[in-house]
Formats: C-alpha cells, sequence, structure tokens
C-alpha cells in the first residue's frame, strides 16, 4: 500500500528533548523526595513514563516515590524546569530537516501530533519554526481535551484536520505509548528508535534507527 500522509510524534522524534524530559524528571522527584534513585528503579522508570502526557506522568511520579505534593503543582514544576531548559537546548532531531525535504518534493502531506501541552508546542515552535513544516497541522492533547497517548485521539485529529483516513497515513513513534495510540487509529507505525531503546518501539510494524533509514519509495511512491 502506498500512504499519502506521515503524522509525527514530537519530543524524541522531530525534536530531541529526552535529555531535557529526563533531567525535569529526576529534578521534580529530588525537590520532594529524600530516596535517591537506584539505576533500576530509573530504568523502571524511564520505561513507564516515556511518551506519557504531563498529567499522567506526573501522577506515576507521585505514585511511584510517595511524594506529597499536589498533582497540579508538580505538573507546574517539572513542566517549568523543563521549558527553561527548552530555551537553551531544543533542537530539531538530526536528519529530520532533509527527510521532510524529500515529503515536500513528493507532496505528501504531513502533520504533529503530539502528547505535549500547547504552552510546550508554543515554546518549540517559538525557538524551532515549526510552522515552516508543518504549517498550521501541529496538534497536541490540547486539542483533544487533554486525552493522552495511548489513545489515538490526537492522531485521529489530525488525519481529520489533514483530509487523509487514518488508515493512509503513517506515524513515527518513539514511545510504547505512542505506538500503542497510532496503531489504535488504524495507521501504519514506523519505530523510531534514535535513543537506542528498542523495547519501546517492538510492537511498531517496523523499527528504524534513523530518519535515513526510511524507505519512502517502498512507503509513499
Amino acid at each position: 500500500m502506498k500512504y499519502k500522509a506521515i503524522i509525527f510524534d514530537m519530543d524524541g522524534t522531530i525534536i530531541d528533548t529526552e535529555h531535557i524530559w529526563e533531567h525535569a524528571t529526576r529534578e521534580a522527584i529530588a525537590r520532594h523526595s529524600a530516596i535517591p534513585l537506584t539505576v533500576e528503579v530509573e530504568k523502571e522508570l524511564r520505561y513507564k513514563i516515556t511518551g506519557l502526557n504531563n498529567a499522567k506522568a506526573c501522577q506515576l511520579l507521585i505514585d511511584m516515590f510517595n511524594l506529597e505534593v499536589p498533582l497540579e503543582c508538580l505538573m507546574k514544576e517539572k513542566t517549568a524546569i523543563a521549558h527553561d531548559l527548552y530555551e537553551q537546548q531544543v533542537r530539531y532531531m538530526e536528519g529530520f530537516v532533509a527527510f521532510h525535504a524529500k515529503l515536500s518534493a513528493r507532496t505528501i502531506k504531513t502533520a504533529v501530533a503530539t502528547n505535549a501541552m500547547h504552552d510546550t508546542v508554543h515554546i518549540t515552535d517559538k525557538k524551532l519554526n515549526l510552522k515552516q513544516f508543518f504549517g498550521e497541522h501541529v496538534y497536541s492533547i490540547s486539542d483533544v481535551a487533554n486525552i493522552g497517548k495511548p489513545s489515538p485521539m490526537v492522531y485521529l485529529h489530525a488525519a481529520e484536520k489533514i483530509g487523509i483516513a487514518p488508515e493512509e497515513c503513517i506515524a513515527i513513534e518513539d514511545s510504547a505509548h505512542g505506538i500503542q495510540a497510532a496503531i489504535h487509529a488504524g495507521m501504519f507505525c514506523i519505530g523510531f528508535n534514535r535513543a537506542g531503546k528498542k523495547e519501546q518501539v517492538e510492537k511498531s510494524h517496523i523499527i528504524v534507527n534513523g530518519f535515513h533509514e526510511i524507505d519512502l519509495e517502498e512507503l509513499v511512491d
């Protein structure tokens, strides 16, 4: 089957921010818990938290570490830590700009479907100008009543907005939660294993280690 659109996840897929959110998570835990993170616990946490929206991620921290802090407060703290680093460190993932140029040359429609909130998308756009690649087709969970992945809602919303049936779309994802969302939306899902965490992408239809490994001739030409 030849596909007509590619819908990208944002963090960890088109922008290199995993280190930012991992730092924000560690800092948020340290502010409210005296228990040090062991290697084993951090590995378990990373697997569970990758791809979750901020609300679910912060609730996970509260439950795992018995943090005595209101969910809303923890969400604001963690987001503030991350956003400060976005201003200094956020960048496009290696190979994305050239890959998108190939899509544009083929007139393949594109969009973003992210678990990030509107504020995070706004900061990213301000820093990197997402609109130069996607126009207005950058959709976050703020567009779907904050219903985040693994729900397929944000992917279905993006497909509707670009006017392409979900089964004619490819999703590119780096997390287990995101892959579940894309597959439940009926999309062909490419697992983006740039971070080298194969356990996160093992349920995708195919796995790549970078944009250069995606065969557009096979998928869209």
